[in-house]
């Protein structure tokens, strides 16, 4: 199954504890910036949100 072109899940609601997008995980910057991000910043992106995902399991 191909990547989605964004992490976004539209559910966006930011975690006051975390300072994370409860829907994709991202930070507010990430979010901000993830149109102008390169190709090698949002894998970065993509990566860490692989790892946390499995962490929270």
């Amino acid at each position: 199954m191909p990547r989605p072109t964004s992490p976004c899940t539209k559910v966006c609601r930011i975690d006051q504890d975390t300072d994370r997008c409860e829907g994709c995980g991202r930070t507010l910057d990430e979010i901000a910036r993830w149109g102008s991000m390169n190709a090698q910043e949002r894998e970065a992106v993509w990566q860490r949100l692989k790892r946390a995902t499995f962490a929270a399991r």
